[in-house]
């Protein structure tokens, strides 16, 4: 027997609810950290506001169509800027009371008008070169790119890849070697994919077959490969230099019509080969995992393993295959800085990228495109402070060390809250 109960209508409007046993949460997160940044903007560029006139650069000599260089008031252009700022805030206050979400487009035009009028205060008096200032993160931020990409794949099956900084160390220091025995960057680039490899079958080994936890191996390996390969660089690479450690670099291959778009054309399509593999890389992972039948296995083993085995993937295969997969496409990243940017191997070159590849993965949410967007951003910080120390801006330069590392803690700490990885991921999984 059933007890209905009758409840009179209400004389007042109320607001509607989505459904029985659905309730609705107002995330003040976006409108906080926004007005965070405008009470910032206000007391920079406004109460300790600087005078002069910064100005923007935005074509190179070698482009075919110049354009205008652009000149801002640093003055007004504060006060502009802050002015946005604080409409956007409310703006997003009032989404949120109403519940309503916060487009991703809101927050990228908050983003590029804070970009704006610190710029703007930092250079003032100076110039920016735009395109350099965006080639450079670009080419700061292709390891990064290459290591997200493997952590994706394989917290995606259910594997976490702390080792991401061995294996773009481990491909930095065979490339080098490989490219300077034989004179051929392309066999350097195998070689790098070989180096990955064989790092990741170490995870994969221990990881999936012997149950170790996941993060220590990780830990461990990054520790071996760093003491191994400074270990081959002071006593072989060091003392042999001129034939083990000069390796030739790619030359840039300018894309016909493409290289002559303003400002595009000289970031992304005047780059060496490592690049455009990584366009190709980037797409394919993107593809891959959310439109073929390769990836969805690949998501049904990192989320619910015990019913990928139910309908007959192998998931112990499947992990250990995908893992070396990663480790191939991170060696690559560890390429580039052989072949693509500082032309010769260094101890400890990497200089903590896998680390923050790992915090792009996690800052993406386990997805290729946003996993790429966040490393471009960590790119575009550690960039930023070059191009600022090289202008003389007054911000102190240790501030500036630091910005690609606050960045990195800030979008983490952000963003893990309200991000779930794959169910699987760090999980063991022991068949029944």
């Amino acid at each position: 027997m059933s007890t209905v109960a009758h409840v009179s209508q209400p004389t007042q409007p109320v607001e509607p609810t989505p459904g029985p046993g659905v309730a609705r949460i107002k995330s003040w997160k976006t409108p906080i950290a926004f007005g965070v940044f405008t009470v910032l903007s206000f007391l920079l560029l406004v109460v300790f506001g600087r005078e002069g006139i910064s100005t923007m650069r935005l074509s190179t000599s070698d482009d075919l169509i110049q354009l205008p260089d652009v000149e801002l008031n640093v003055k007004v252009t504060g006060v502009i800027v802050t002015v946005l700022l604080l409409a956007i805030t409310a703006l997003s206050i009032w989404m949120v009371q109403t519940y309503r979400k916060v487009p991703i487009w809101l927050v990228s035009v908050f983003a590029f008008l804070v970009l704006l009028g610190f710029l703007a205060w930092a250079s003032a008096g100076e110039a920016i070169p735009v395109p350099g200032l965006l080639f450079g993160s670009l080419s700061l931020a292709v390891p990064l790119i290459f290591g997200a990409m493997g952590g994706v794949i394989s917290e995606r099956v259910g594997v976490v890849n702390v080792a991401i900084e061995g294996q773009l160390l481990a491909g930095a220091f065979t490339s080098a070697m490989v490219a300077s025995l034989t004179g051929q960057p392309l066999l350097g680039l195998v070689a790098a994919m070989i180096a990955g490899v064989l790092v990741s079958f170490v995870l994969a080994a221990f990881a999936i077959k012997y149950f170790v936890d996941q993060v220590i191996v990780g830990v461990v390996l990054n520790v071996l490969v760093t003491g191994l390969t400074g270990f081959l660089f002071s006593q072989v690479l060091a003392p042999n230099a001129a034939t083990l450690n000069q390796p030739p670099r790619f030359d840039k291959i300018n894309i016909p019509f493409l290289s002559e778009i303003p400002i595009i054309g000289p970031v992304f399509f005047r780059q060496t080969l490592i690049v455009y593999i990584m366009y190709v890389v980037v797409a394919a992972v993107y593809f891959g995992i959310f439109h073929t039948r390769w990836g969805l296995r690949l998501r049904a083993v990192g989320e619910h393993p015990q019913a990928a085995d139910t309908v007959g993937i192998n998931v112990t295969s499947t992990r250990f295959w995908n893992v070396s997969l990663a480790g191939a496409i991170a060696g690559l990243g560890g390429a580039y800085f052989t072949l693509g940017s500082v032309g010769a191997f260094g101890k400890e070159m990497t200089a903590g990228a896998g680390f923050i590849a790992l915090a792009a993965v996690i800052f993406g949410r386990w997805d290729p495109i946003r996993a790429t967007l966040a490393a471009l951003l960590f790119g575009f910080a550690s960039n930023l402070q070059n191009v600022l120390s090289i202008i003389g801006s007054p911000v102190p330069s240790e501030f500036m060390l630091m910005l690609p590392y606050l960045v990195t803690i800030f979008a983490v700490a952000g963003l893990v809250g309200q991000s779930r990885g794959p169910a699987a991921s760090g999980k063991p999984y022991i068949k029944s």
